[in-house]
């Protein structure tokens, strides 16, 4: 639990009302102070959508921190059991009502004997683990749950289907671009002759969940969310998984041919003749759907050769950009990061090679500290370095959550597949070339107003410029004039000057021309 004026990731309940509001006919209760229940606001606002199932608030107020809590929750999970008649009752805590430290998990067993739908209470720790973490949990605690019940039961099928399928998890409301992505997946598995067993949990059904070991194998597009319940089935049901995110012309081919090698050990005989010709659709896919092999053999992308660059954001996200800038594109990372602390490792290995430096870290000070001293020329990341880079005038790409009303685009945008690869080229070329046409403002007097203010993230010596030095830099054209600024100040640091001066000005141009 951290209290901060930003964060990458929310609190822990926003995960687990995140995957009960995915689920069809499935009810959360947050056992909350009033402030805690924005969630069914952020919900339809940024998702555009008004047909889900909105989160119950069981506040907590002095009655209740007078007498206890158990009276108002039971009664709450009884009359929401009454009056929708869901399939499954999530009951979360807040960071807030967890300071009680009171039995949620007897109120769910008393609710339990009176409800007649399933109650569940999400076992997260909602000190230690943030939003995407409690998400994660939580999906792989309601699958095992229905799973167990299924077993108890005896209708556990554990059959796989005759032909190809597969269970595509970590699909969830409030992703970024998720919806897009998952149709770009149907399409991919649809043209690899691969049947969807099912999709959770967006738009999936609890009561459908025993029969996910029918799937051939589980398909994990994000770490963030997913993961631990494809390791749960393999661990339980022995069903393989394929994590490549399948995002950028290499890592597509990758995740591709791992998809293969399952099918091939797990196909009968039979199928042998029906089989896709992976390796040719791979070709294929590759020179005439995708444009980005082309993108980065033209001279548009070449001339980005040089020009660094920082990637931040989510794990998955992250490490996908920053491969498809290093390898795909020849542009040089100079700094990469993630502010999944709990997949440090990972991140690490799988980028250790593509970037300079590597940084994780959840406060967002600290990126913008580092953006200001590297000064790269375009920044792929949140929507927090988006801010950054407007107070540095450097140019970024937005390619990671938290989700912003931005990124629940109305045109098609996925960021996954062969398509995929298109929408990402897009903005990386946009991030770059537009950010070099300010100069034109200056040159048909747009809205320069010729006023210079401090970009500087850092706060820890303060630079006075004189009224020479001033009207000396606004002769200087605009797209040169931020940098030829950036460059006087780093010298002055350096060397102890506080006063910038025209001679300070002239002294930095020519320690930088030696």
């Amino acid at each position: 639990m951290k209290l901060a004026h930003w964060m990458y990731a929310g609190p822990a309940h926003i995960g687990t009302l995140r995957v009960a509001s995915s689920f069809k006919n499935v009810h959360a209760i947050m056992h909350a102070p009033l402030g805690d229940d924005y969630f069914n606001v952020m919900r339809s606002m940024l998702e555009r959508e008004r047909n889900f199932t909105p989160a119950t608030a069981s506040i907590v107020d002095r009655h209740v921190l007078a007498r206890g809590s158990r009276k108002r929750v039971v009664d709450n999970i009884i009359r929401k059991d009454k009056e929708e008649g869901p399939d499954l009752i999530i009951l979360t805590p807040t960071c807030t009502s967890s300071i009680l430290q009171e039995d949620l998990k007897n109120f769910v067993d008393r609710a339990s004997i009176i409800s007649d739908c399933n109650v569940i209470f999400a076992d997260v720790d909602h000190y230690q683990v943030n939003e995407i973490q409690a998400a994660d949990r939580t999906l792989e605690q309601v699958v095992q749950y229905y799973l167990d019940k299924s077993h108890r039961q005896e209708n556990l099928d554990q059959f796989v289907t005759d032909a190809p399928s597969v269970n595509i998890i970590g699909i969830l409301t409030l992703g970024f671009h998720n919806r897009h992505d998952c149709r770009e997946l149907r399409r991919l598995l649809k043209d690899l002759d691969i049947r969807i067993n099912q999709i959770i949990p967006e738009g999936g059904s609890v009561e459908d969940l025993k029969n996910l070991p029918k799937a051939w194998f589980n398909l994990i597009p994000y770490r963030e969310v997913g993961l631990m319940t494809a390791m749960y089935l393999n661990k339980e049901f022995g069903m393989p998984y394929v994590s490549t995110t399948p995002m950028g012309a290499v890592d597509m081919a990758e995740c591709i041919r791992q998809i293969k090698k399952y099918v091939d050990t797990l196909a009968a005989p039979i199928l042998s003749s029906k089989r896709v010709d992976y390796e040719s659709y791979i070709d294929g896919q590759t020179r005439f759907v995708s444009q980005a092999a082309w993108f980065s053999r033209s001279i548009d992308c070449q001339n980005f050769t040089g020009k660094e660059t920082v990637v931040f954001g989510d794990a998955t996200h992250a490490a996908s950009i920053t491969k498809i800038l290093a390898r795909e594109m020849g542009i040089r990372v100079s700094c990469t990061g993630t502010y999944c602390k709990h997949d440090a490792e990972w991140f690490k290995e799988q980028i250790k090679d593509f970037s300079d430096e590597i940084i994780i870290t959840d406060d967002h000070a600290e990126v913008g500290d580092i953006i200001a001293r590297v000064e790269p020329s375009a920044i792929f990341g949140t929507q927090m370095e988006r801010h950054i880079g407007k107070r540095l005038e450097i140019p970024c790409g937005v390619i990671s959550a938290p989700a912003h009303i931005q990124n629940f685009s109305l045109g098609y945008r996925p960021f996954l597949g062969y398509e995929g690869t298109n929408q990402i080229a897009d903005p990386v070329y946009n991030s770059f070339a537009l950010g070099m046409e300010d100069h034109l403002l200056e040159i048909f007097c747009g809205h320069d107003t010729k006023e210079i203010m401090t970009k500087s993230l850092s706060t820890d010596m303060s630079l006075i410029w004189d009224p020479g030095s001033q009207l000396e830099l606004n002769r200087i054209p605009r797209f040169v004039r931020d940098e030829v600024k950036r460059n006087t100040e780093k010298f002055a640091r350096r060397k102890g000057i506080l006063n910038i001066t025209v001679e300070v000005m002239h002294a930095a141009k020519e320690a930088l021309s030696t």
